[in-house]
């Protein structure tokens, strides 16, 4: 491995509950706009939670996917038959990160560019599976025995394409022609630390000269809102949606569920310069840890200490030299005290400033991190602190410095930490490139 093969950021694009431009996402960050809204239920149907930040000005139409040529627009157009709305989140946050790189085919030979991507599990919805249910109710009752026969028939021909988790990393690589290393990765929110060590890597390994990278996610899925509503610590209902999540702070209940998806584009230093990219930031290094408890004991602060500590060890990086660090900020009582508690132990007495965007659109699943991750380089580049929307109190189970407002920074460097409630947990070092 080449350790002096400088990884640097050219392209970012995001979908998000706040804005689907990069200008968009900081302008809410830093002028405190909330994503989160009243979820609007389906046909009449109630729904369990009350508040999220699903994306109602994202359809899914290819004229949201920035500007593509005719062949491209044609290609998406037809592939988007098979495309659930994780994926069309993710091929459209990776064409907005393409066009922000001033990206076109040929620049790098196929061969050279790679793809990873990050996501939720991804599951069919109710009205994919309503005939062919239909088809097996005898008494009242679904009876499994018919489904072989009777229902799985009833399916829309390919269906399954359009829900397996190493589709939007297939899409991407086939529509742009991109030839190089393709994976995909299942942690949910810790996806984006694992997706961009491994890209940094095969980067720095001269397996590929670019890779796409990205992570997509929606928390707002029919199956997954029952699923978080019996499993997760969820904003209660009478809830005020401007406030509804709280980061660190001392009223803190729970966090919003919502949907999103991030891209970026890494090249080698020597990559960007032969096309002439504009170089957004460096990326250091990216890292992922997990751990298994079967006893079922929360062990996330136990997993942030151990990726953190790898992050410095693979820079040799000390903790005084990082600007602040992006947090994953769930809002949760739990969660939020197991982050504080693992930044705490790793930086000790030094105070570094804490920010995280989950005030602004709650949980997005996997597409959080990205996003996120995002909105640390938007701080670089503008030397500015956005600050964490709706935290008021300091809490005496968090003992971190918050960023309350806007401020302005001599940042050079910040840390990405996400983490999900199986302990799984992912930390990225960023820094300004110079």
């Amino acid at each position: 491995m080449n350790k002096h093969c400088r990884v640097v950021i050219t392209g970012m694009g995001v979908v998000s509950p706040v804005s689907l431009s990069l200008e968009g996402l900081w302008e809410a960050l830093t002028c405190g706009r909330s994503g989160v809204r009243p979820l609007v239920s389906d046909g009449g149907v109630p729904l369990p939670i009350r508040y999220s930040s699903a994306i109602t000005d994202f359809t899914g139409d290819v004229e949201q996917f920035g500007e593509l040529d005719a062949n491209l627009n044609k290609s998406i157009r037809k592939a988007s038959k098979t495309m659930s709305r994780e994926i069309l989140m993710a091929v459209a946050a990776t064409n907005l990160a393409l066009n922000n790189a001033r990206w076109s085919q040929g620049q790098i030979p196929p061969q050279r560019v790679g793809v990873s991507f990050g996501s939720d599990y991804i599951v069919t919805t109710p009205e994919e599976l309503m005939t062919g249910v239909q088809t097996c109710i005898t008494d009242g009752k679904f009876d499994f025995t018919r489904w072989a026969a009777k229902g799985l028939p009833k399916m829309t021909p390919l269906w399954q394409l359009k829900y397996l988790p190493n589709m939007p990393a297939s899409h991407v690589a086939i529509l742009n022609d991109f030839e190089g290393p393709s994976n995909s990765m299942t942690l949910r929110e810790a996806s984006v630390g694992a997706v961009i060590g491994e890209s940094v890597n095969i980067i720095r390994n001269g397996k590929a000269d670019a890779m796409l990278v990205g992570t997509t996610g929606t928390r707002v899925h029919p199956y997954k809102l029952v699923q978080a509503i019996q499993l997760e610590d969820l904003t209660p209902p009478d809830a005020d949606p401007v406030t509804a999540c709280r980061p660190f702070d001392r009223d803190r209940c729970g966090t919003v569920l919502g949907e999103g998806a991030g891209a970026m584009l890494l090249e080698s230093e020597q990559s960007a310069q032969k096309r002439g990219a504009t170089i957004l930031a460096e990326v250091v290094a990216g890292t992922y840890s997990s751990t298994f408890d079967k006893s079922g004991n929360d062990r996330r602060e136990e997993t942030l200490v151990r990726v953190m500590k790898r992050l410095f060890e693979l820079t040799e990086t000390k903790p005084n030299e990082i600007g602040h660090i992006n947090a994953h900020g769930l809002g949760s009582i739990s969660c939020d005290r197991a982050e504080s508690q693992a930044i705490k132990k790793i930086f000790g007495d030094y105070d570094i400033p804490v920010t995280t965007a989950k005030g602004n659109f709650g949980n997005l699943g996997a597409g959080s991190g990205t996003i996120e991750l995002i909105a640390g380089v938007l701080t670089i580049k503008n030397q500015t602190l956005f600050p964490t929307l709706n935290y008021k109190t300091h809490a005496p189970d968090c003992p971190i410095k918050v960023v309350k407002e806007e401020q302005t920074t001599k940042n050079q460097s910040f840390i990405k930490l996400t983490v999900n409630p199986q302990s799984q947990a992912s930390a990225v070092l960023v820094r300004k490139y110079e």
